[in-house]
């Protein structure tokens, strides 16, 4: 079975309706190391093209991903979206001080980094991870659309940006997509980001669609989560409120029942219920997990099903504010010229 393709952004960027997110090769959630990640990978990318599953997302931040998804694709690039990212210096956790660097040479720097790691003379989209706060986005964005113009990026990409930012970068060159957080429990970008990529023709790519795990269904309580997963310490997951969060899932599980799914396909398949070019990667380094995520583009749901999950909410944010606050983590903005 191969699973529907969708349009991102003006440009029409062509990619399968469900793609991969490749930072699980990180071990964002303090997984074990204990495994090939080289055999992982060339299993995931195996079944990739057997599904239809065309758009690989990694990042120059992602550990060795770059390189792992490189040595995967080998002889194979033409037959997938290679997507990257570039701006993180230091990610704000665990202690760590946050930087974001979007100047025009730090992004070129990073761009031939990435070139030389995934094996490859292009990446079909180019995001900038994070935006700079000391950086107009005129400049980042100009410098990425010299790169399109060298031959070495064909799409350009925002990740997590406020919509002045946005509506500021698309003047300077056509956005493809938008790279955000966005699931049944992470749902802010619907008031006002949402609307403007609509207005501005701009695809979505949401990553975390399955709730930083919660809505595949197997973590029924905070037991279930290691001392060493970085989970632990998110509002979301908290003593106080995961009971209460983890009862939404109810209703996703309920609604995989009547249609034969399970519930992470039916949280994927709510989110490309939401529009058209919505393409999520969830991330997996589970090849069975993998294929299950990518088949939820078959998943049907009804109108009532749709609107049962559009009641679920959830108690507290993705992350504590005091590991996001000024400094762009989130909606980020640049300053003007």
């Amino acid at each position: 079975m191969t699973i529907p393709t969708r349009f991102l952004g003006l440009d029409r960027l062509e990619a399968g309706a469900v793609g991969y997110g490749a930072m699980s090769f990180a071990n964002p959630y303090g997984q074990s190391g204990d495994y090939s990640p080289d055999d992982v990978a060339k299993q995931i990318i195996d079944r990739a093209g057997d599904l239809g599953v065309t758009m690989i997302d990694t990042a120059d931040g992602y550990g060795d991903s770059e390189e792992i998804i490189g040595r995967a694709i080998a002889g194979r690039r033409d037959e997938f979206v290679i997507a990257t990212k570039f701006g993180i210096v230091s990610a704000p956790f665990g202690g760590a001080e946050a930087r974001i660097d979007g100047s025009p040479a730090y992004a070129r720097q990073q761009l031939e980094r990435s070139l030389r790691r995934l094996g490859v003379d292009h990446v079909d989209l180019y995001y900038q991870h994070r935006v700079d706060p000391t950086v107009p986005i005129e400049d980042t964005i100009g410098a990425m659309a010299e790169f399109v113009a060298e031959g070495k990026v064909r799409h350009l990409g925002l990740s997590e940006a406020a919509p002045d930012t946005i509506r500021r970068a698309a003047a300077v060159h056509p956005i493809t997509a938008l790279q955000t957080e966005w699931s049944l429990w992470e749902r802010g970008i619907e008031d006002e980001i949402l609307p403007l990529t609509r207005e501005l023709g701009i695809g979505i790519v949401p990553y975390s669609p399955l709730g930083r795990g919660a809505l595949t269904g197997a973590i029924t309580s905070r037991e279930d989560l290691k001392d060493t997963d970085h989970r632990r310490g998110l509002p979301w997951y908290s003593a106080e409120n995961i009971d209460r969060n983890l009862s939404t899932v109810d209703v996703v599980r309920g609604i995989a029942a009547e249609v034969d799914a399970t519930p992470g396909q039916v949280a994927l398949a709510w989110l490309m219920a939401k529009a058209p070019d919505v393409v999520p990667i969830p991330g997996t380094r589970r090849p069975g997990f993998f294929e299950e995520n990518s088949l939820a583009a078959t998943v049907t749901l009804t109108d009532a099903h749709i609107a049962a999950m559009e009641g679920i909410s959830v108690i507290g944010d993705r992350e504590h504010g005091s590991a996001v606050a000024a400094r762009n983590w989130f909606n980020g903005t640049t300053p003007t010229r």
